[in-house]
């Protein structure tokens, strides 16, 4: 298969997967900023709803997995990368703080979020917020990955 055809069957088993996605999230009720808010509002008026999403999806995905783990090559042909072994630090559970504090305070997490720029004006808010806070965690991370090899170079001086 040549290349350009190779990045087309590319390009559309990721818009494929991404259709497959934003379904799925709309037909679950994952759009709907006040249906997370229920189902995370476990001492309140709890909705279990979304418990069945996730019933459904992490048997669906793991299957998937193990099938994928089996390939030598995706679909479209590229070899699938390795999964990366990265400890759990500070850095991981912070964002997962930030994440989970983001989903609860307003309902969206990013996939729904971005489906949702078209149906609910506040997700163009967040949205932003979460464009500004990415934005930041990589110049964080510059600063932070330059601090360290200069820390590195002046031993050598």
């Amino acid at each position: 298969m040549s290349t350009a055809r190779q990045d087309i069957a590319r390009l559309a088993a990721a818009l494929a997967a991404g259709l497959l996605f934003g379904l799925g999230l709309a037909v679950s009720g994952m759009v709907n900023p006040a249906k997370v808010l229920g189902f995370l509002d476990i001492f309140g008026h709890w909705d279990p709803s979304l418990a069945g999403v996730m019933a459904t999806a992490i048997p669906v995905t793991a299957v998937f997995y193990r099938l994928a783990a089996r390939r030598p090559a995706a679909l479209t042909g590229r070899p699938l990368p390795p999964s990366p072994a990265r400890p759990i630090d500070r850095r991981l559970v912070a964002g997962a703080l930030l994440f989970g504090v983001g989903w609860g305070a307003v309902g969206f997490c990013p996939g729904p979020a971005i489906e949702a720029l078209v149906l609910d004006g506040r997700a163009w808010i967040f949205v932003g917020a979460m464009a500004a806070g990415m934005l930041g965690s990589k110049c964080w991370s510059r600063r932070s990955s330059i601090r360290a090899h200069d820390a590195g170079t002046e031993g050598d001086a």
